[in-house]
């Protein structure tokens, strides 16, 4: 089989990538400036738990699409396939990726071979199911600094992933690891400057095109620039996520509130030829708010 590049096999999976509209790009919180656009780049999407109306899955998709977004992301498994695929379908509105529902309390880096077990038994279900639907990515937490010393979860982590990673490859559905706050990778403690040396590393361990990074814009501007971060992990960034964060107030915010520079995101995604999906994951409610979101991710990447 060819061996592809983490770009090129991600670039593979974007051929029906949506077309976005965009208009002008915005610096910092929400003020408008016309330096760097994402215009065709980025496709938005958001969490299914933050479509608060509709009673049937094809409802919610339609919710979501009126209200500005391009697609949607469940969580996996648990959900019907044969439900979903049927609201994908006649909606004609696509899940671009999933979350592993059950990696904080079942996971990889587990002390208990037979939890680690049960973390890949879900990881290898939810590829499989993310596949059925026409999904691209499942979002993985791979671990807690909780269960040992750094070095105990990376080399547990990295043994179990990397079990599922074949299956990953054969169903075209890359492994997608959030930064997160769980303690591994980075200093809880240790300032604003540091590095994404380590989620390098940790990436770059599978050896594998599908496996990357879902990087989370809002989760580690307390830890480090959001902008160096992606320029470090570069072509290991396969998606995003998108939140607000005030490191002022130490605490998240609402999209294009606190103090993140968006404006230095953008470019930093320009640099490393960044073409995906960026998924809201902040409160929803009903349709007013996720136009809400959907306006503000608008104006934060540039979209509009």
């Amino acid at each position: 089989m060819k061996t592809l590049s983490r770009r090129s096999a991600f670039t593979t999976l974007l051929g029906t990538f949506p077309a976005v509209s965009v208009g002008n790009s915005f610096v910092g919180g929400l003020a408008a400036e016309t330096e760097v656009s994402m215009q065709g780049r980025i496709s938005k999407t958001l969490k299914i738990g933050m479509v608060k109306e509709g009673d049937s899955m094809a409802e919610k998709f339609n919710i979501a699409r009126a209200a500005g977004f391009d697609g949607i992301e469940l969580n996996a498994p648990g959900f019907d396939v044969g439900d979903v695929a049927a609201a994908v379908a006649s909606t004609n509105f696509p899940v671009d990726g999933t979350v592993c529902g059950s990696h904080w309390k079942i996971r990889h880096s587990d002390p208990d071979e037979s939890v680690r077990a049960k973390a890949l038994e879900d990881l290898k279900q939810s590829l499989i199911n993310t596949k059925a639907i026409g999904g691209h990515t499942v979002l993985l937490v791979v671990g807690h600094g909780k269960d040992g010393s750094e070095k105990e979860v990376w080399e547990r982590s990295v043994a179990n992933i990397r079990e599922a990673v074949p299956l990953a490859a054969k169903l075209g559905v890359a492994i997608a690891i959030e930064n997160v706050w769980n303690h591994f990778g980075y200093d809880h403690e240790g300032g604003s400057e540091q590095s994404a040396e380590k989620l390098v590393q940790y990436v770059d361990e599978f050896e594998s095109p599908w496996v990357g990074m879902q990087f989370d814009i809002g989760n580690h501007w307390k830890y480090g620039n959001p902008g160096d971060w992606i320029r470090a992990l570069g072509k290991r960034v396969i998606k995003l996520d998108i939140k607000g964060f005030s490191r002022l107030q130490g605490k998240f915010t609402g999209i294009g509130e606190g103090d993140i520079d968006f404006a230095d995101v953008r470019r930093a995604l320009l640099e490393i030829n960044f073409y995906g999906w960026c998924a809201a994951e902040v409160g929803g409610g009903n349709s007013e708010r996720l136009e809400e979101v959907a306006g503000r991710m608008d104006r934060v990447l540039g979209l509009g």
